[in-house]
């Protein structure tokens, strides 16, 4: 994704008032939890499975297993296939949507979009998106000697693709009546680096949603809204509300940060305002026009990033993913799609 102030990224934007918070004790096994009731009062209380954060990490180093996913490399097809194999095993139907897209610099990069149903015969559907793809350079290192080396990305990349699939795995065991699209964007994070002498370009990010966005996976696709996953399972995360998932979608971001709220994670989802972000949600808002939030970390006493001590570097890898951080999250996603209706 692209810019913040310490690394050309950042909007500025007032903060606004808190929620009060709600918390319940979260059990720390992989079970269920109380089914929602038609009592009024059920909308306050936690609904659908538990969220397993160790089967989380698992796919998560997975992934990192095969290297950086870099565009046009042999990690980068052989997670493709694994990802698809992954969703394929769930019972959910999967479109891989090919494109060859133009980097910043010219380059062809063979990109994927993976689009795995759940469902896929209901009309009413929700999304949940997340890139999957390496940034090829670590320009952001505090060391200039990493400044072209891969990145691992267990965080920036991997994090988000793996509590897609934990949720996958879970709805896969239930009848909702709902449909939800998880859909994995590819070449997300080729932006313009650093060090490059290239002019700055926005749109040299979030490729693979902007082709989506205009070429969308089935014809006249809709869905109620988007969530969008990016760095989910970093150490001392905490989500605050992004700027331009606000201005489009409000009503979706209330959902969510209310729903962290119910299942006990209110602390790690401030209500004050954070970083505005060019990131996936931003294409599939103004093209797509489906109204979709970006859940992505703010660190504000940060001073190597505001999006924390590994965005971009080497130290990206899985001895800074905390387990924590991904329940968080994975509660609060079943905890949206359980309550809706």
């Amino acid at each position: 994704m692209s810019i913040d102030l310490k690394s050309r990224k950042l909007i500025k934007v007032l903060g606004v008032l808190p929620f009060y918070l709600f918390t319940f004790l979260l059990l720390h096994s992989c079970g269920n939890l109380r089914k929602q009731t038609a009592d009024d009062s059920a909308s306050m209380q936690p609904v659908g499975p538990v969220f397993c954060a160790d089967s989380a990490y698992q796919y998560c180093q997975n992934q990192c297993d095969f290297g950086p996913r870099t565009m046009n490399s042999k990690a980068h097809d052989d997670c493709e296939q694994w990802i698809i194999s992954k969703f394929k095993g769930f019972g959910l139907d999967v479109i891989p949507q090919k494109a060859v897209l133009k980097g910043y610099d010219g380059t062809s990069l063979k990109s994927t979009n993976i689009i795995a149903s759940y469902r896929p015969d209901l009309k009413d559907r929700i999304m949940l998106c997340a890139h999957w793809d390496s940034r090829p350079w670590a320009d952001n290192d505090p060391d200039e000697a990493n400044h072209k080396t891969p990145v691992m990305a267990a965080n920036d990349g991997a994090s988000g693709v793996a509590v897609m699939l934990e949720v996958a795995r879970l709805v896969s065991k239930d009848t909702l009546q709902i449909g939800v699209d998880f859909i994995c964007f590819d070449a997300e994070d080729w932006g313009v680096p650093q060090w490059s002498d290239a002019d700055y370009d926005g749109n040299s990010w979030a490729l693979g949603s902007q082709y989506w966005s205009t070429n969308l996976h089935k014809k006249g696709y809709k869905a109620r809204f988007g969530i969008l996953l990016d760095m989910v399972g970093g150490q001392g995360a905490q989500f605050y509300k992004e700027p331009f998932s606000v201005q489009y979608a409000s009503n979706v971001v209330e959902k969510v940060w209310r729903a962290a709220q119910i299942v006990g994670y209110g602390s790690m989802f401030p209500t004050q305002i954070g970083t505005g972000v060019t990131d996936d949600h931003v294409p599939v808002n103004t093209k797509a026009k489906i109204p979709t939030i970006d859940i992505i970390p703010y660190y504000p006493n940060c001073e190597q990033s505001s999006f924390g001590p590994t965005w971009h570097t080497i130290n990206d890898d899985m001895a800074h993913i905390d387990k924590n951080t991904l329940q968080a999250v994975g509660q609060t996603l079943i905890q949206v799609i359980y309550s809706e209706k």
